[in-house]
């Protein structure tokens, strides 16, 4: 299975497709930094709602590169159960990297502050949220993504609305006032709480919640995958 990831990622990077969504997102980046600065935990708050659409579509585009007669190869030569899962780590391999450098990025260009303000995070403990908020974003992407992908939808249109409504879905569905929040990923409440400075209560509910959603979008992804095996 490792080699089905490495073939993958070689290929999502040979054929340039990594580049769009790396741009997109710099550029989707260095919009919410350019207001000026803003403490760690409000402003990676904020980068993982800005990059949850951003890692959705980057796995798309991933699960995309393979053509059909290669993918249905590595099914007879590896099996179901291990292309599937090599697609979905190699998203979230290429996710990280994707996060790596949004977490670098706003150090990089002054959009964040080094001085925390009084009774709230330290500069640590809000870097440590950041970091946490990316995290849970990220699987939830990787299974909208997975979901938007070819293989489920069948077709390049499919996928394009299949990735849109999610996207905004998620958006729609995490505000505030929000009658059923618990049907999309925690990507607003949690950009919420870390700028508030979440309870530890509060951290494992908003764990749990992704984990159990991002389990949910994942099932579905693998019933689809063998209905159209």
């Amino acid at each position: 299975m490792t080699a089905l990831v490495r073939l993958r990622l070689a290929g999502f990077l040979r054929t340039g497709r990594a580049v769009a969504p790396l741009l997109a997102g710099l550029l989707a980046l260095g919009i919410l930094y350019g207001g000026g600065r803003a403490q760690p935990a409000e402003a990676y708050g904020v980068s993982a709602v800005v990059l949850f659409p951003v890692l959705a579509w980057q796995t798309k585009l991933l699960l995309d590169v393979e053509p059909d007669v290669q993918r249905r190869l590595a099914l007879v030569l590896a099996g179901a159960a291990r292309e599937w899962a090599a697609g979905l780590l190699a998203a979230l391999v290429a996710g990280l990297g994707t996060i790596a450098v949004a977490l670098v990025f706003p150090w990089l260009v002054g959009g964040v502050t080094g001085q925390a303000e009084p009774g709230g995070p330290s500069v640590a403990a809000g870097v440590a949220l950041g970091v946490w908020a990316h995290l849970l974003a990220l699987p939830a992407a990787v299974a909208l993504g997975a979901l938007a992908s070819r293989a489920v939808t069948g077709s390049a249109g499919y996928g394009v609305a299949v990735l849109a409504l999610g996207a905004v879905g998620s958006l729609v569905l995490g505000l505030s006032d929000s009658v059923a929040p618990w049907l999309a990923p925690p990507v607003l409440p949690v950009a919420r709480a870390a700028a508030a400075g979440p309870s530890p209560a509060a951290v494992a509910l908003f764990t749990a919640w992704a984990v159990a959603w991002s389990a949910a979008a994942l099932t579905g992804y693998a019933w689809r995958r063998r209905a159209r095996a």
